[in-house]
């Protein structure tokens, strides 16, 4: 048989412009978007192969762009994917043509080209080498990347406008545009450089979706562009902020998050109240102080004066002749500076929640995790430092505020077939309030549903489960049942005391909870365990372990998991001269406890990183968290807690940390240790109550 012959590579080529020509008929606006940020990557590309240029002693700008341009073309037309050899040969022979050393242009066309084609190929295949499985985002979950991508690119514009003020425009321009507009421009080079200074600062704004963060950075980068062309035809820096402009417009619908309504009315009082003041302050000064300058001011004219200087941050005309004066003139700029930039972090603030939840919002939450609650957190989310989320479908969202981080303690709680709608629900709320958002200790459960709403997902260790239907003390260790018979031995005994407690157990519990919070810093946990509170304590059933005089060394309070066939303690806490063996008599006790009453399971809580990054395959995340439990054991003892509850024969639970993109871990890592360490939004507050 005749193999049939390729396609000729001509009539494959016209397909592929007859199709792209339908698209943008069909798509007008994809196609301008698709247009816009070709733009701005073919400037980068350019601005790339200039550096190099420069950085090898070519200084002809003319030679570059023809190179660029030849080989752009040489890319599209070849027949070899990528253009690999000949772009690079093609872009050397331009630069020889124009009289650059052929080592200097092998050189430069094969930098430019690692750069901008194998070192982003390579980091590709890497990063594809590491995805398992790919689970598609439902439409509806807003997107993280443009958000993310327009950071990035406000924040170079704002380097872009910073670098070109500090900078002398080139003479032959300043020439032409002297002759174009024969009132000079004074503010251009200012302009721009505040420009930058607001662009940086707005790009975390853009990074976090915030809608005034877009409506101002539209703002500034139209003003950076015509800044540039007015300060000396710097059109280069004005294509790159108008491209940015542009492509901002064109994605307008993924900047959705509300900033804080209060901060935003305090900050424009602030800017009222500072205009009012440095006007005030600025004209009485000019009028008063005209000796300090070549000008003499009217009361108008320094009215005007003063108005210029604190909103346009330029000088129309102001000449000081003594060391006062341009300390006077300086004054202005500052307090102008420092009341627009308070004012931009009162704009961008995220939504506050300046108010613990409700009495009724609290009892709505306790009603659902009573009937759904099924884990060891399911009581915390009871505790007062909590806020709620309801959805629709009867679950409840129980979260902790630290600054911009939504933190959820565990699982939605609610009906098995509401966890996607209630993950979804608590995902836009974040989204609209400018909020970071993860979802702490969760179970394997519901990772398919975190997936398909956006989400990703890392193992954070595992939970340590205790089976006390085949608990039995002659198959433990013998040191511990060595302990076990030396303390009954000697009169130590546990009593279980039923709640609620009177004044007598709650003064002796407490006591002995005072001198174990002294020896370590006397600070209470909080967020994921409970603090010493005398309502919450109360109302728990207390283990406690007696002396032989009779007097409380150690104790235990009990929590319920409601729907599971399981029993946890939260606080368990002993006098520094409780004996060796104190914690395990007592754990053993509530062993034994927890099987007389029916309970088939018992829960010893979280054993942090255990186990995480040890496997192949692991994701790169979780093998760092794998290095902070071997080497951070100086700062928390990981190891040590893990060893503690392994000699218990515990079976070992996955739990996870689930999070919308890996650039947020840091300030979720962070949200995490300050929220177990008190440090949650009103924690202090309720503690007093």
């Amino acid at each position: 048989l005749r193999r049939e012959s390729p396609a000729p590579w001509a009539l494959v080529a016209a397909d592929d412009f007859s199709d792209a020509a339908k698209l943008m008929t069909e798509t007008p606006a994809a196609t301008i978007r698709t247009w816009m940020v070709s733009v701005v990557g073919h400037v980068f590309d350019l601005l790339s192969l200039v550096a190099v240029g420069i950085a090898f002693g070519c200084h002809n700008p003319g030679a570059l762009l023809a190179a660029y341009v030849v080989g752009i073309v040489v890319w599209l037309t070849s027949f070899i994917p990528q253009g690999v050899g000949l772009v690079e040969g093609a872009m050397a022979l331009v630069l020889i043509s124009f009289g650059i050393p052929p080592v200097t242009a092998t050189a430069i066309s094969l930098i430019f080209r690692g750069l901008t084609f194998w070192l982003p190929f390579m980091a590709g295949f890497f990063a594809l080498r590491k995805v398992k499985t790919f689970e598609p985002v439902e439409r509806g979950a807003p997107s993280v990347l443009v958000p993310r991508i327009a950071g990035l690119l406000t924040g170079v514009a704002g380097l872009v406008n910073i670098v070109s003020a500090v900078t002398p425009s080139l003479r032959n321009r300043v020439m032409l545009l002297e002759r174009l507009m024969p009132m000079q421009v004074q503010f251009g080079h200012l302009t721009a450089a505040v420009a930058g200074v607001g662009l940086l600062l707005l790009s975390r704004g853009l990074w976090r979706s915030k809608r005034t963060a877009w409506v101002i950075a539209c703002s500034l980068l139209a003003i950076g562009a015509v800044s540039h062309l007015a300060k000396g035809l710097d059109w280069e820096e004005a294509v790159v902020s108008a491209a940015i402009l542009g492509w901002l417009l064109l994605e307008w619908r993924h900047f959705r998050a509300r900033s804080d309504v209060p901060s935003i009315r305090q900050g424009l009082r602030i800017l009222l109240a500072a205009f009012l003041v440095t006007v005030a302050y600025g004209t009485i000064g000019f009028w008063l102080l005209d000796r300090h300058f070549r000008l003499n001011f009217g009361l108008v004219a320094a009215v005007r004066q003063t108005v210029v200087m604190f909103t346009q941050f330029y000088d129309p005309g102001l000449q000081p002749i003594t060391r006062f004066g341009r300390w006077f003139a300086g004054s202005i700029y500052v307090v102008g500076m420092v009341t627009f930039g308070y004012a931009l972090v009162m704009l961008l603030r995220s939504v506050l929640v300046r108010a613990p939840a409700t009495d009724a919002e609290r009892a709505h939450a306790q009603e659902i995790v009573v009937h759904h609650g099924r884990t060891s957190l399911a009581r915390m989310l009871l505790l007062a430092d909590k806020f709620y989320s309801f959805s629709d479908g009867g679950s409840v969202v129980g979260f902790a505020k630290v600054r911009d981080v939504a933190l959820v303690l565990g699982d939605p709680i609610g009906p098995a077939e509401d966890a996607v709608p209630a993950i979804e629900g608590f995902r836009d709320l974040c989204a609209h309030n400018g909020w970071l958002c993860a979802f702490y200790q969760t179970l394997p459960d519901n990772l398919q549903a975190y997936r398909a709403a956006g989400f990703e997902a890392v193992r954070i260790g595992d939970e340590a489960v205790v089976d006390v239907r085949d608990f039995d003390m002659a198959t433990q260790r013998k040191s511990l049942r060595s302990r076990m018979r030396k303390l009954a031995a000697e009169g130590y005994e546990v009593e279980m005391v039923r709640a609620p407690q009177d004044v007598r157990v709650m003064r002796e519990v407490r006591a002995v909870s005072d001198e174990w919070l002294a020896e370590r810093g006397g600070q209470e946990m909080g967020f994921s365990l409970g603090w010493f509170d005398d309502d919450y304590i109360s109302g728990c059933d207390l283990m406690v372990l007696r002396s032989p005089t009779g007097h409380v060394e150690a104790f235990a309070n009990i929590i319920s998991e409601y729907a599971a066939d399981e029993a946890t303690i939260d606080l368990m806490r002993h006098r520094s001269s409780a004996p060796s063996g104190t914690m395990d008599f007592l754990f053993v006790r509530l062993f034994e406890w927890a099987r007389e009453e029916g309970f088939a399971w018992f829960n010893l809580g979280l054993s942090a990183l255990a186990g995480v990054g040890e496997r192949r395959g692991d994701l790169a995340v979780e093998r760092l968290l794998q290095l902070v439990y071997e080497y951070g054991n100086r700062f928390y003892s990981f190891r040590g807690l893990h060893d503690y509850k392994a000699k218990f024969s515990p079976e070992w639970q996955p739990r996870y940390l689930v999070y919308r993109a890996s650039s947020e871990l840091p300030a979720i890592f962070s949200a995490i240790v300050r929220a177990n360490a008190g440090g949650g939004a009103l924690l202090p507050r309720v503690r007093r109550r």
